[in-house]
């Protein structure tokens, strides 16, 4: 199935929770925020939210400086 992820074209080979999707991109433990649909979706929310085909996931890295 595809996802548009971050405005691009992204392949699942079947239907995954945000969490797992997250770990495949190696940003597991990183800061970042995850939107599908353009609604935030909770970090503690990720392993029960499934994603669906044409689903729009924009994922946004917390980067520190001063």
């Amino acid at each position: 199935m595809e996802i548009e992820l971050n405005g691009a074209p992204h392949q699942l080979d079947e239907p995954q929770t945000l969490q797992a999707l997250v770990a495949a991109l190696a940003l597991s433990g990183k800061a970042i925020a995850v939107a599908v649909n353009r609604q935030v979706v909770p970090s503690h929310l990720w392993a029960q939210h499934v994603l669906q085909p044409q689903d729009k996931v924009d994922m946004v890295r917390a980067i520190g400086g001063g």
